[in-house]
């Protein structure tokens, strides 16, 4: 389905973007670290850890007894980079709860002339993690979790418009009905502005579902695409939220 492509796609692009990137991670990595000082915990499970970028892991491994970094697949520079803490387990998991293997599933070996009718067979889970959490935090995956099973939807499926729609605000509100059963921190874009060569600038928004108010909250700005390599030489940047639950 694309995922270990995906994965070089965003290290690429962050090398590529110079120093437009390093204010949102920055801003992460503070963010992460006054959730630790909040609540405190002993245990701490990152879902969408990937390239490590934006996660503190130097300065959690201090403060925590436990942390798990979860993500569908792990570079192996991160299993490298990683191996030296002792309190530190990378694991493979689909935050989704099966999502992926069932659109997989129902959609892989289908072709152009026996599309899916409908997306009203595929149906979102709940993810349920095996052991106790700990303290949770969602690292920029929440409007990701539904971008590549979408992708090969769209290819498989006659679905329209107001069907991916709903698709994609049910994987959201699952995945914020996870992290509101737990001490949470949310962080994830809200929005893409698209800025043209001539100023004109447009909103796309990429958060469908309800977020809750949380304890504490903070939003920014991430300079996402100031070479302008998407969308026709078109700039963007991203809204993005932090959320304590």
């Amino acid at each position: 389905m694309g995922y270990y492509n995906y994965q070089e796609g965003l290290i690429y692009r962050h090398l590529n973007q110079g120093q437009g990137w390093l204010s949102h991670e920055e801003h992460c990595r503070n963010f992460i670290i006054k959730a630790l000082d909040f609540y405190k915990p002993e245990k701490v499970t990152v879902y969408g850890s990937g390239w490590l970028l934006d996660l503190p892991v130097t300065e959690m491994a201090e403060r925590v007894g436990k942390i798990s970094l979860v993500d569908i697949i792990h570079p192996p520079e991160v299993t490298l980079q990683t191996a030296g803490f002792k309190n530190v387990q990378i694991v493979e998991e689909d935050v989704t709860g099966g999502l992926i293997d069932e659109v997989w599933k129902k959609t892989g070996n289908r072709t152009y002339f026996n599309r899916l009718p409908s997306l009203g067979s595929i149906s979102i889970p709940e993810y349920l993690p095996v052991a106790d959490p700990g303290m949770v935090i969602s690292l920029n995956i929440l409007t990701q979790l539904e971008s590549l099973p979408e992708k090969l939807l769209r290819k498989k499926s006659k679905a329209d418009e107001e069907d991916f729609m709903n698709f994609r605000k049910e994987i959201q509100q699952q995945h914020i009905r996870f992290l509101t059963k737990h001490k949470s921190v949310l962080i994830s874009d809200l929005a893409e502005i698209f800025i043209k060569e001539d100023g004109e600038s447009f909103q796309n928004n990429t958060v469908l579902a309800e977020l809750p108010e949380g304890k504490v909250r903070e939003e920014w700005i991430w300079d996402f695409d100031l070479m302008g390599r998407d969308y026709n030489l078109k700039k963007s940047v991203f809204k993005v939220v932090g959320i304590m639950l």
